[in-house]
C-alpha cells in the first residue's frame, strides 16, 4: 500500500464531491440548520401552548389561576363561556381547556375536594402530554398558596434540595443541538462513501481504476480517508460555530479530544457504508438499505433513549454498533467534562469495531470486483 496512491485518489474524491451539488447541499444542511432546529424545535418542548378558561367561579382563587398561565409555555389564556368549549376544540383553537366550576372558592375553604376539569386535545400529542402535568403543577401550586393564607403551613421533615448538574437550566436544547450532530456524522459518513463507491460503479470508472497501478485496499481508503475528512472539518465546524456560537450551548469538555473520537466513529462509518454500498446495485437500493441500517443505528444506541431503558438483549447487541460507544464518548466529553481517562473504554471500542468493519468491508469489497 503506497501513501501517494491513497492521497491521489482522495483528491479525486474531494473533486468528485464538489461536482455534486447535492451532496454539498446535504453536508450543510446537516451540519448547520439540521442542528439549530434540533435545539430549537424539541417536540417535548410546551412552548406557547393555546389554553382557554372556562372561570365559573369567579373567585379571587380562581384569578390566581388564570394568571398564572403566561409565555412562553403558555399563550394569554382566553377565557370563555362552557358553550364555546366543544367549539373551539374541534376547530383546533385550543390544546388545553380548563373548567373551574362554581362555588369552587367556598369548597375548598370549607374542606371539601372539588374538581376541576381538564379538556386535552390529544392529537397534538407531545404537548398534551407535556402540558397536562404543566397545568396540574400550577393548579396545584396556586391552591396550595391560596390555601396557605387561611391555614398553618404544614412542616415537611425532610428538605429535598435539587441539584441540575451538567445542564443546569435543564435545557432540552442544548440534548437536541449534541444529538443532532451525533447523527448528522453518522448518516453523512455512511452516505458519502457509499455514494462514492456507487459513483464510480455507474460512471464505469472503477474498471478504470482496476487497470491502473492501484490495489483494492488503496481505493477502499481513499474514500474511507477523504470522505471521513469532509465529515471530520464539517463537524469541527459545526461545534464551534452552531453549537457553542449561534446557540450558544456551553462545551464542558475537550474539543479536539471529541474530534479524535469522531475520526475513530468515522473510521468504522465510512467502512460500514463501503460495505452497504457494495451489496447495493444503484443508489435507491442504497437508500433503502440505509434506511435499515441507520434508524436502528440512531434509536437503538442511547442517544434519544437512555441504554439502561432498554431491554437487555438490545444493550448486549447494540455493544456492536459503533455508534453505541460514540454517543456515550460525545455525551461524557461535550456535557459532562470527561477527559480520556473517562472515555478511553469507548476510545478503545471504536479502534476494534472499526478495524472489524474495515477488514470486512475491504474483503465484500474485493469480492465484488471480481
Amino acid at each position: 500500500m503506497r501513501v501517494a496512491n491513497i492521497v491521489n485518489l482522495g483528491i479525486k474524491e474531494l473533486r468528485s464531491l464538489r461536482r455534486d451539488p447535492m451532496l454539498l447541499i446535504l453536508i450543510v444542511y446537516s451540519f448547520t440548520v439540521a442542528v439549530y432546529t434540533g435545539a430549537t424545535a424539541m417536540p417535548e418542548t410546551l412552548n406557547r401552548a393555546a389554553i382557554a378558561v372556562i372561570d365559573e367561579d369567579r373567585s379571587p382563587v380562581s384569578s390566581r389561576i388564570v394568571t398564572a398561565f403566561y409565555p412562553p409555555y403558555f399563550t394569554a389564556p382566553r377565557i370563555i363561556d362552557h358553550s364555546e368549549m366543544d367549539a373551539r376544540m374541534d376547530a383546533g383553537l385550543d390544546t388545553f381547556a380548563l373548567n373551574i366550576p362554581p362555588d369552587f372558592q367556598r369548597d375548598l375553604l370549607a374542606g371539601r375536594v372539588p374538581t376541576i376539569q381538564l379538556n386535552v386535545d390529544a392529537t397534538r400529542v407531545s404537548q398534551a402530554f407535556t402540558g397536562g402535568g404543566y397545568i396540574q403543577s400550577i393548579v396545584s401550586g396556586e391552591v396550595s398558596e391560596f390555601l396557605n393564607r387561611y391555614r398553618a403551613e404544614n412542616q415537611i421533615p425532610v428538605d429535598l434540595t435539587l441539584r441540575a448538574r451538567f445542564n443546569p437550566e435543564l435545557d432540552k436544547g442544548w440534548f437536541g443541538a449534541i444529538n443532532d450532530l451525533i447523527s448528522s456524522i453518522t448518516m453523512l459518513s455512511i452516505v458519502l462513501t457509499g455514494a462514492a463507491l456507487i459513483r464510480e460503479r455507474e460512471h464505469g470508472t472503477i474498471e478504470h481504476l482496476l487497470v491502473m497501478p492501484v490495489t483494492p485496499v488503496e481505493i477502499m481508503m481513499s474514500k474511507v480517508l477523504s470522505m471521513g475528512f469532509v465529515v471530520l472539518m464539517a463537524s469541527a465546524i459545526s461545534v464551534v460555530v452552531v453549537v457553542k456560537g449561534v446557540l450558544g450551548v456551553p462545551i464542558a469538555g475537550s474539543i479536539p479530544l471529541f474530534l479524535a473520537g469522531t475520526a475513530l466513529h468515522l473510521f468504522a462509518a465510512t467502512s460500514l457504508g463501503i460495505f452497504l454500498a457494495t451489496i447495493a446495485g444503484a443508489m435507491p437500493q442504497f437508500g433503502l438499505l440505509l434506511m435499515l441500517v441507520l434508524l436502528p443505528l440512531q434509536v437503538l444506541s442511547g442517544g434519544m433513549t437512555p441504554r439502561e431503558s432498554m431491554p437487555e438483549v438490545i444493550q448486549t447487541i447494540m455493544l456492536a454498533a459503533p455508534n453505541t460507544h460514540f454517543v456515550a464518548l460525545a455525551q461524557a466529553i461535550l456535557f459532562r467534562g470527561a477527559g480520556l481517562a473517562v472515555v478511553w473504554p469507548q476510545f478503545l471500542a471504536l479502534t476494534i469495531i472499526g478495524a472489524i468493519l474495515f477488514a470486512f468491508s475491504l474483503s465484500r469489497f474485493r469480492r465484488s470486483l471480481k
